[in-house]
């Protein structure tokens, strides 16, 4: 009688990133889903809007000056210049968007970078570096965002590196408290002993393990981001005419609030809806990146 060979079992497949606790818990998360749905729609207006009207953002009618929302293909009404308020929109989404996501980008490499290296090392040079972050935390930074954007040429460009610029030091703290909890770990002593540089254990050890408050802060940076630009906007000191932002729109609206309140509900609206809708993602993902939170 033959023997029955047993093989040895196979391991159980890694389930998909889309089928994941992480992506469960979130998707639970009714505001957050109501956020990226929210985002999607705006993100797709902002693209394809332009392109479907029939005016574009910088086309000027005199006739049709201040036209009221839902005159003919005038969806949102027209501006002092007689310029469709919809396909201004559209265009300044983009720019605040693009503005918003590149600042949450550039101010999150620079926060962590610095919250990583101060929190490995700690010491001296941790400490130098945190009273450099708690100097910059000691302005105001709506006064230092103003101050570097007086000196500086205004353009989307230098408008998204200034908001960087002050933007970085949350992230950084909150990467320094979580890499200084970790750096005794077991894995990181097992990483010294091998002889991985420093270098190494920072990015490729410790950095992944802090991943999930980076995507937290980053988040909640973009909604920051888009609202620094429109305060700055706002106050003259940003994007400048005639270049549509939701901030400028703004600035442009004040002086009409009695008789064509429109021009400034309709980017107020897109400012509150956009700004309102990245906080809810993030406070989606802080929950779901929680292993131990219970969304029912």
């Amino acid at each position: 009688m033959a023997s029955a060979t047993l093989s040895p079992a196979s391991p159980s497949p890694k389930p998909r990133w889309w089928r994941s606790r992480t992506v469960r818990r979130f998707c639970r998360h009714r505001l957050a889903m109501v956020g990226l749905a929210m985002i999607i729609l705006l993100t797709l207006a902002c693209i394809l809007g332009p392109r479907l009207l029939p005016y574009d953002e910088l086309f000027i009618d005199l006739r049709a000056r201040f036209a009221p929302p839902f005159t003919g293909y005038h969806i949102f009404g027209t501006d002092p210049l007689g310029r469709d308020l919809a396909a201004r929109l559209f265009m300044a989404g983009r720019i605040s968007l693009l503005v918003g996501f590149f600042a949450m980008l550039l101010s999150t490499a620079l926060g962590t970078v610095i919250g990583v290296t101060a929190g490995y090392y700690g010491g001296w040079a941790g400490s130098a570096l945190m009273r450099f972050v708690d100097a910059f935390l000691s302005f105001p930074s709506i006064f230092l965002l103003l101050t570097l954007a007086a000196f500086i040429k205004p353009s989307p460009l230098m408008i998204t590196v200034i908001i960087a610029v002050t933007s970085w030091m949350e992230v950084a703290r909150i990467v320094e408290a979580e890499v200084r909890s970790l750096r005794e770990r077991d894995f990181v002593l097992a990483a010294r002993m091998v002889g991985l540089s420093n270098s190494w254990i920072m990015f490729r050890e410790l950095l992944p393990n802090v991943i999930g408050p980076i995507i937290v802060a980053a988040t909640l940076t973009v909604a920051r981001a888009i609202l620094l630009e429109a305060y700055v906007s706002f106050l003259g000191y940003g994007i400048q005419p005639p270049l549509p932002s939701w901030g400028n729109m703004l600035n442009g609206a004040q002086q009409y609030l009695a008789n064509a309140p429109w021009l400034a509900i309709v980017p107020g609206v897109a400012i509150t809806l956009a700004v309102t809708s990245f906080n809810f993602i993030g406070d989606g993902l802080r929950d779901a990146l929680d292993a131990r939170s219970d969304l029912n």
